[in-house]
């Protein structure tokens, strides 16, 4: 099950919903749980919209995207890792509308331990 956020200036992407959902698809190629019923409904993609003048590079530039996937630990390999970097990058890069170029797509891959309370690989919220 991965959760991903995606957060770009307003207007970047032309179909908002079309882009979570492919981007929902790609994440759960990657996903060994063997529940698929669990995954489908728990797999998601969220398209945050910010005001150009939230977002900036060094050089000033608002043309850039961020990624968050959020995994449950161990259940996406290192090699793994990359290739889902690799295809969300693609996926938002071939959206419709106006995204930047790959390499103004920044991808942070975040895992969620079960000792820290978040979602462990059982599927159930742990106390910390």
């Amino acid at each position: 099950m991965q959760m991903i956020d995606v957060y770009a200036t307003a207007g970047v992407f032309r179909d908002k919903h079309q882009l979570a959902l492919d981007l929902a698809a790609t994440g759960m190629l990657f996903d060994k749980v063997h529940n698929a019923v669990m995954v489908r409904e728990n797999t998601a993609a969220f398209i945050h919209e910010l005001p150009s003048d939230c977002v900036a590079n060094v050089n000033g530039a608002t043309d850039c995207v961020r990624v968050q996937v959020l995994s449950n630990a161990g259940s996406v390999d290192r090699t793994e890792q990359i290739a889902v970097v690799s295809r969300l990058r693609a996926v938002i890069a071939g959206a419709p509308g106006n995204p930047p170029p790959a390499t103004r797509i920044w991808v942070l891959f975040t895992e969620a331990s079960e000792g820290d309370g978040g979602w462990g690989a059982t599927r159930t919220a742990t106390a910390s």
